[in-house]
């Protein structure tokens, strides 16, 4: 299989004063294409994601064409897996075996969790008690009806906090449900089966100024 994508994670520079998803200078971030995750082929209903980082926070955005919706979850840490979601996993030791699991629904509803994986392709542990702390997640929608899903974890979460010259593992993906549905598997870097658990697959996230 191809050997993984490297995403040159950007500094923030904030328009304003504060530091939330709006007041980002966006343009400056690098927009990556999710593709079908066995195939690596293109998808019907397109994603593009950006993510930069200070040293306070660590930001994504997932820009999604969504001409249907099927999100009928509505409480903290509902299976959001099941239907259209965005989902982010950050690996930041790159060891493969645990790393963080992040979803955010169509109605910006949050699955967060702890995983633990065996290096290869399986679960052997959930935690979905655990929550990142401070976490601020907005869905809105743009002029031509995409839905934008701005993601900031604070710095604290982490044990290998953003810096300059530092790295971590991550894959970016979408779930996506058409009207007969169908559902389309998409992620930054492929995993060559509908299997998003697979570490070995991430790609990996390096931070620069």
């Amino acid at each position: 299989m191809a050997s993984v994508p490297i995403y040159p994670c950007k500094r923030a520079v904030y328009r304003g004063a504060g530091e939330d998803g709006a007041a980002i200078d966006w343009e400056r971030c690098e927009a990556v294409e999710l593709t079908d995750t066995v195939t690596g082929k293109p998808v019907k209903e397109q994603t593009s994601v950006q993510a930069c980082w200070s040293p306070e926070w660590f930001h994504v955005r997932f820009i999604c064409k969504d001409s249907h919706v099927v999100s009928r979850y509505r409480h903290k840490d509902d299976p959001l897996y099941e239907q259209d979601v965005v989902e982010l996993f950050i690996d930041e030791t790159g060891a493969g075996r645990e790393y963080i699991e992040l979803e955010v629904s169509p109605h910006n509803v949050v699955f967060d969790a702890r995983i633990q994986n065996d290096g290869m392709k399986s679960i052997t542990a959930s935690d979905v008690a655990w929550d990142l702390a401070g976490l601020e997640t907005t869905v809105t929608q743009d002029d031509e009806g995409q839905r934008i899903y701005d993601i900031a974890i604070p710095a604290v979460n982490f044990g290998n906090p953003p810096r300059a010259g530092g790295s971590w593992n991550v894959n970016f993906y979408r779930i996506d449900e058409d009207p007969q549905g169908l559902q389309e598997f998409q992620a930054w870097s492929p995993t060559g089966e509908v299997n998003y658990h697979i570490p070995s697959r991430f790609g990996k996230l390096v931070f620069e100024e």
